[in-house]
């Protein structure tokens, strides 16, 4: 049977893939863009199958207004793909108020605004999948990414929890960790030259010039084979919780694992003596 889907950022990126890859297998899309223009010629080729909404994920009226559209136009909703989002760059020197307002916002209420329009509808039918896009930038820690880190370490949170609140109304929860992929001309997109930039001052720059060696040299991901392996998570009976979308972090994220829990085992003395005694105390 086929699936109906719910997709935020579709104008571009993996949120585009994931909409023709969804649409080229028969699904039908309700797809979101900040302009929906961007999506004529998904309308041309698929009609009536594909459903363009004008929306803004940080306008929580227009989310919950198209989430409304989209259930009465398809008359349910099968699968939600949180995919809007934009990485600020800026060391937290660096960040203005407004910076971090902005970036939380976007990434982190807007995945809430679809959460919170989309969940009674699930409810009601008691199924449906939420998949929501994080990062490997979720998971781990660099310098000039605060903000975004920030946004995506919320996200992961946020979809751990509901994943458990939600379980028992038939309703799964994935969240994708991508690693980099070849969204922009068949390159990383090197978010120091295409993320948000916060002011930057000179006191960063011999540390914004290391980074720059480094960043967008990860292995480049197909984006057409990362919606393919979307398909088969959204066909799954037993989607995983969390899973990484490219190889290209996998061996620095288990690093980093690895050191979080031996800096906890190196301490747990430290840790022990923290709690106390109150019983021996109190005699």
């Amino acid at each position: 049977m086929s699936k109906i889907w719910f997709v935020t950022g579709s104008s571009r990126g993996l949120g585009r893939c994931f909409v023709e890859a969804a649409l080229s297998r028969g699904d039908k899309v309700a797809a979101t863009a900040r302009t929906t223009a961007s999506l004529d010629d998904l309308v041309s080729t698929y009609g009536a199958a594909v459903l363009p909404l004008p929306m803004d994920v940080t306008d929580k009226a227009a989310v919950f207004e198209s989430v409304k559209r989209a259930k009465e136009h398809f008359g349910r909703l099968d699968v939600i793909v949180n995919n809007a989002g934009y990485a600020q760059i800026g060391a937290i020197e660096e960040l203005t108020e407004q910076d971090l307002r902005d970036q939380l916002e976007t990434n982190l209420f807007g995945a809430v605004w679809v959460v919170q329009a989309a969940l009674p509808h699930l409810r009601e039918q008691d199924s449906g999948h939420i998949i929501q896009l994080s990062s490997a930038a979720g998971l781990i820690a660099m310098p000039l990414g605060g903000a975004y880190h920030v946004s995506k370490w919320a996200v992961e949170a946020l979809n751990e929890t509901l994943a458990q609140e939600v379980a028992g109304f038939g309703i799964k929860v994935t969240v994708i960790e991508p690693a980099g992929f070849a969204t922009r001309d068949g390159k990383n997109p090197d978010p120091l030259a295409n993320g948000h930039m916060s002011e930057p001052s000179p006191v960063y720059d011999s540390l914004r010039r290391r980074l720059a060696g480094v960043m967008g040299k990860q292995p480049s991901g197909d984006p057409a084979a990362a919606a393919q392996a979307l398909l088969k998570i959204v066909d799954s009976d037993n989607p995983p919780l969390r899973v990484l979308f490219g190889q290209g972090f996998y061996q620095m994220l288990r690093q980093a694992y690895a050191d979080r829990l031996k800096t906890w085992a190196d301490w747990q003395d430290l840790s022990a003596e923290a709690h106390g005694n109150l019983a021996q105390a109190d005699r």
